[in-house]
């Protein structure tokens, strides 16, 4: 399942005025300490990830980084980093044989919990798709 797709902006502001304010996607969350916001894409569970500090990718949601990790590396991929902890759970970044990099990511941990204002203010852990065991 593609969990979300990651896309720069210069500032994370300017990026909500138009995706949020222009374009009308929901806020879901906003983490100012690193720089990102998600917004609901229509029709379904995809997020976009505004970000002031990562590049352009598609984020591959998967029942566990280290074992995707190991189904990919079997297939031909390389890891170009990680895995790694991140609040939510654990994240990687992989390449397929022709050098398309895909980031994995894991909710091991839980989501994001947010206040009213979509201001991250923890990690809650709930049952989700996620935990479901599914190959990636």
């Amino acid at each position: 399942m593609v969990d979300a797709v990651t896309l720069p902006v210069p500032d994370l502001d300017q990026g909500l005025e138009f995706y949020r304010d222009q374009l009308g996607h929901e806020l879901l969350w906003r983490n100012d300490e690193l720089g990102q916001a998600g917004l609901r894409l229509p029709d379904g569970e995809t997020e976009l990830v505004l970000s002031t500090s990562l590049e352009y990718a598609p984020n591959w949601l998967v029942a566990s980084v280290d074992e995707a990790i190991k189904s990919i590396v079997a297939a031909g991929g390389t890891v170009l980093t990680g895995p790694t902890s991140i609040p939510v759970g654990r994240l990687a970044v992989v390449a397929d044989p022709f050098a398309n990099a895909l980031v994995l990511l894991d909710l091991s941990t839980g989501r994001y919990a947010t206040n009213e204002r979509g201001e991250v203010t923890g990690v809650t852990r709930s049952p989700g798709p996620w935990h479901d065991g599914r190959p990636i």
